[in-house]
């Protein structure tokens, strides 16, 4: 028996807002989380603002001991296990000293402990290789992220870590609903996460794919969907849900945000138009259009688009591709908005943060507002109305959210949340 899927925990550790809360205010209210940074300036970097989480050393250590804490230095680890463990708070889960054998993590990464790769590179390299400490695996390893959060949470399911450039959230969602829905789990925690700083961002930099116009406006600087968007503003952070069968979730009286009707995962195979860099339509179609089918709805029930949306060239093919695959446009077309207007593109992280917001939008009954899109992109409007762009809060009731990401590598992930009802 196939089992239904929800969601009962949120966590996020976001550039505009750590903790659900923090998350949820600042999201309604328009607010950025990017910044100037002089260290990318120094590092003569063509952008240099970018969306970094404001977590500090004391609330660092509501999450790690001491002893953790020791020799540590992978932001995205961080971010991740912050959000992970909020997540399972928020459930209405306790940590035990025996592992849970029903509950497990698909929690993604792009990369991981990128600052510790490079204080280890400089050690080896000074052949001062007993100095590299006895973490220095753990916070670079790929699967260092669920890895370290499945120990903290006596996590004794799956415990493993997907990677698809910025498709990873959204995917990481849907392989731990699959794992549900089977009956292999009750409950996983999924999400993903991203590092921060100029070693990651730098490759994006030399590719010209960040602004390079908003160093002296840096909260202006991410405008998806507007005809002066110049490029992506960088980000970081982690997003993380916990989700459960129907059965569990009812069983332990857990508050429900909402439940995952379904989704779907494909490839364009870097065919039809389709790049490492850029996705082929024809995939995202299909992708849009599967995950529709698999939820068992129709196209004109979305309420809400929570787009990819990037703030590059891309934003007019992404809501091209969207109306094409629904059948809808004009008027008819659900509203869309883009996160990445306050907080930047947060790389691997993106999905998993994104997805967050959907579930507020649907709990809450709200629309987050895009900034900064104050002169929108004729070619979208051409397609849209531009009253299905809001640019203030809307506050009604919602009931279906639909989420995509696309990442590098022609790689695409959709997923349909709903508003749950017994």
């Amino acid at each position: 028996m196939e089992r239904r899927v929800v969601i009962t925990g949120l966590g996020v550790v976001s550039p505009n807002g750590v903790g659900i809360d923090n998350f949820t205010t600042a999201i309604k209210n328009g607010t950025s989380g990017v910044e100037f940074y002089n260290e990318l300036k120094e590092l003569n970097f063509s952008c240099c603002i970018g969306g970094i989480p404001k977590v500090s050393e004391v609330l660092k250590r509501n999450y790690f001991t001491e002893l953790q804490l020791r020799n540590f230095n992978s932001s995205g680890i961080l971010y991740g296990c912050m959000a992970g463990m909020d997540a399972w708070k928020d459930a209405g889960l306790s940590i035990t000293e025996s592992s849970d054998k029903d509950s497990g993590t698909i929690f993604g990464a792009g990369t991981s402990g990128v600052e510790k790769f490079r204080e280890a590179i400089y050690k080896l390299d000074a052949k001062n290789v007993r100095r590299l400490g006895s973490t220095v695996v753990a916070q670079t390893m790929a699967s260092g992220v669920s890895a370290y959060l499945g120990g903290i949470l006596g996590l004794g399911n799956q415990v493993t870590t997907n990677s698809s450039a910025c498709a990873t959230g959204t995917e990481a969602i849907l392989m731990g609903f699959d794992r549900i829905k089977a009956g292999r789990a009750k409950r996983m925690v999924v999400g993903s996460t991203s590092d921060h700083g100029a070693y990651l961002w730098g490759g994006f930099d030399a590719m010209h794919v960040l602004t390079y116009k908003h160093n002296e406006s840096p909260k202006t600087g991410s405008r998806p969907m507007s005809a002066t968007a110049s490029g992506f503003v960088p980000g970081s952070g982690a997003g993380a849900m916990v989700i459960e069968s129907l059965e569990s979730a009812q069983e332990r009286g857990a508050t429900i945000y909402a439940e995952i009707l379904g989704g779907d995962t494909n490839s364009g195979g870097q065919r039809n138009q389709g790049t490492m860099t850029a996705p082929s339509s024809e995939a995202v179609q299909r992708c849009i259009k599967n995950a529709v089918a698999h939820s068992n709805i129709k196209p004109k029930e979305i309420d809400v688009i929570n787009g990819h949306l990037t703030a590059t060239t891309k934003d007019y093919l992404e809501i091209y591709n969207w109306s094409k695959a629904l059948g809808l446009k004009g008027i008819d077309f659900p509203y869309i908005n883009s996160l990445k207007s306050m907080v930047g593109h947060c790389l691997s992280a993106a999905g998993s943060i994104e997805c967050v917001a959907s579930v507020l939008q649907l709990h809450h009954n709200f629309i987050f507002p895009n900034i900064n899109c104050e002169d929108m992109n004729k070619e979208i409007v051409s397609l849209i109305s531009e009253q299905k762009v809001p640019q203030v809060l809307i506050e009604k009731e919602v009931n279906i959210v639909a989420k995509a990401s696309f990442g590098f590598g022609d790689v695409n992930a959709c997923v349909i949340f709903k508003k749950f009802k017994a």
